[in-house]
């Protein structure tokens, strides 16, 4: 088993013992549900963990991470009034971003992959901070914090597993400029 399936089935396993949200009792608050609902957000969480299986290394924790805290503190600032304008279409420039990553597949330096995964997740934050029901407490934050690390694994998992393969770089890299099409609709859509 190469290195790549390794790392991709071990957290597969270790998202299988993640607890799983009973329904019934209103699992954070719907928080959860938050990044699910719109396709330019799940877009791009994915995307953060296709380029962390790319940059391979410290990458494949640090830069889910620096969108992770970066998306917590973007919610909070929104939640205490300071919203930044345009948050829709830097998400927007987002998937386009991340997807044109992925496209080139290029080495790039950690630092700089995590600060422009800082300003994505910020960005990902304010909207959810903004968007967030009158009375929601910290619990639907964490929802949605743990929703996004799901997406960032379920890309850094699905990218390991297509880079396994002979073909798997050109596929992936396929997929990436795909995204960064799909990113470049959301952002005529944010903009109209």
């Amino acid at each position: 088993m190469t290195g790549v399936r390794l790392t991709a089935s071990v957290m597969g396993a270790a998202a299988g013992l993640i607890p799983t949200p009973a329904l019934a009792h209103g699992f954070a608050g719907g928080g959860w549900l938050h990044p699910l609902t719109g396709p330019d957000h799940m877009l791009a969480m994915v995307l953060v963990g296709a380029w962390s299986a790319q940059l391979g290394g410290r990458g494949v924790w640090a830069v889910p991470a620096a969108f992770v805290a970066a998306m917590a503190a973007g919610a909070a600032a929104a939640r205490a009034g300071l919203v930044l304008p345009g948050s829709e279409s830097a998400i927007a420039l987002s998937s386009i971003a991340l997807g044109i990553a992925v496209a080139l597949a290029r080495p790039v330096a950690l630092p700089l992959a995590a600060t422009a995964t800082l300003v994505f997740g910020w960005a990902h934050g304010a909207a959810h901070g903004a968007e967030m029901p009158a009375g929601a407490g910290l619990d639907y934050a964490i929802g949605f914090l743990v929703t996004t690390a799901g997406l960032h694994a379920a890309g850094f998992a699905g990218a390991s597993l297509v880079l396994d393969h002979g073909r798997g770089t050109t596929a992936l890299r396929a997929l990436g400029t795909g995204s960064a099409l799909a990113g470049s609709a959301f952002l005529v859509s944010a903009a109209g």
